[in-house]
């Protein structure tokens, strides 16, 4: 647009009234010395359309395409029943101009067309920058729209007037005449935008329900655990969940559609030190990965709060003083199962991290209470001879790109 200028004798740079306001200047400054203030004029506004009640064949079509029904039939006494605008309430979109068929109505100095045969001015989205300034000089409401997917704008033809003016501002020459194909790639656009408020609206449900059950599954856990004493039990709660859910929920769900949130509960452990067995070995010790255990002589050894309930203390112990209990839900085929059972090992299997999905933002590289994972070309490495499986990672990771599988569960 020409509107930038070096100014002598000092060579400062100067912006005209020729700028239209896309930002390239401010997005290429590499000072920041550029600043942008936005005043937004009023809106381009065309006459409202003018109709000829002589012409009018009081047919009640264009009553019936208004959209703000700011057009009504009237008869005045000294005319024929005819249509009437009221033009405080008219946006000036012209659809009644469109489909008068006596043409009785004039859509003032801007006249929108439907595109058959014609050309139409569309927005190439590869080239398009995205400053908005068409959407700003725009004086057809509904013509310029903005993608919720893309970001980027694009021009419906039944509202274009094609009256250029977005073609004549649009730094990047994106806005160009096509002779065919306008409604075609309007209507992929527009089936994406529909398709993406659909998987919004969609995908806020799942987060909402997901949110209920897992806060639904957590009760169960506290309920059951506190009302039983044994040191292992297997219970079927399948009817129980079914039940509950219900009340919650209000669609229709089956067993298979918690199982993702089933698999990412975290289990519960519990640590315990029997001080009667309890000698004082300090054998645990030396044996804790996060250097939790202390001895208190001449009390038992104290578990600190950082234990990873990895149970390498567990399996050290040679009077078995310390006691590991996990609580967890399991599916079974069509049922949930919520068990407990006591540890007597460490955990065995893989941390299978994945590489799509995950960010590479090393928050679990940092969680990580023994050090065994590392960021290495923007992908997480497992060194297994440090790992102790104990869970850290998998519950801290904010993408769920990184999971345990477990071989003695």
């Amino acid at each position: 647009m020409d509107a930038l200028h070096e100014i002598s004798p000092d060579d400062h740079i100067e912006i005209d009234e020729k700028c239209i306001g896309c930002v390239l200047c401010k997005e290429a400054c590499p000072y920041d010395a550029i600043k942008i203030k936005t005043t937004l004029s009023e809106p381009i506004r065309e006459p409202v359309p003018i109709l000829n009640p002589k012409l009018c064949l009081n047919c009640g079509a264009c009553v019936a395409a208004c959209r703000t029904g700011s057009i009504e039939l009237v008869s005045t006494g000294k005319e024929e029943i005819h249509s009437e605008i009221d033009e405080d309430r008219c946006i000036r979109c012209g659809y009644c101009a469109r489909v008068c068929p006596s043409e009785a109505i004039k859509y003032g100095e801007i006249l929108p067309r439907s595109v058959v045969n014609e050309k139409a001015v569309v927005i190439d989205q590869n080239k398009c920058i995205g400053c908005m300034t068409c959407t700003r000089v725009c004086p057809s409401k509904g013509a310029i729209n903005v993608g919720n997917i893309s970001k980027l704008p694009y021009i419906d033809p039944s509202y274009c007037a094609r009256c250029e003016e977005c073609m004549n501002v649009c730094p990047s020459t994106a806005i160009r005449y096509t002779a065919k194909g306008a409604y075609n790639k309007f209507g992929k656009i527009k089936t994406m935008e529909i398709v993406s408020e659909l998987l919004e609206n969609e995908t806020k449900r799942l987060a909402d329900d997901s949110g209920k059950i897992n806060s639904l599954l957590n009760k169960i856990a506290t309920d059951i655990s506190q009302q039983h004493d044994e040191k292992e039990f297997e219970i079927d709660v399948t009817g129980r969940i079914k039940a509950e859910i219900k009340e919650i929920l209000d669609h229709n769900f089956e067993i298979e559609d918690i199982t993702e949130i089933i698999e990412r509960t975290t289990p519960h452990r519990d640590i315990l030190v029997v001080e009667d067995k309890c000698i004082g070995c300090s054998t645990c010790i030396n044996e804790c990965p996060v250097e939790c255990i202390e001895l208190e002589l001449p009390s038992p050894i104290h578990i600190g709060e950082v234990c990873v309930y990895c149970g390498k203390c567990v399996q050290t112990c040679p009077v078995d003083a310390i006691t590991l209990k996990e609580e967890f839900f399991y599916r079974e085929n069509s049922k949930i199962l919520y068990i407990r059972r006591d540890i007597k090992e460490p955990r065995s299997g893989d941390v299978i991290p994945d590489d799509i999905n995950c960010q590479s933002c090393g928050v679990c590289v940092n969680k990580c209470p023994v050090d065994a994972l590392s960021l290495e070309e923007d992908k997480i490495i497992v060194d297994y001879e440090k790992c102790i499986l104990c869970g850290e990672c998998e519950a801290i990771c904010p993408v769920d790109a990184i999971k345990l599988r477990l071989k003695n569960v």
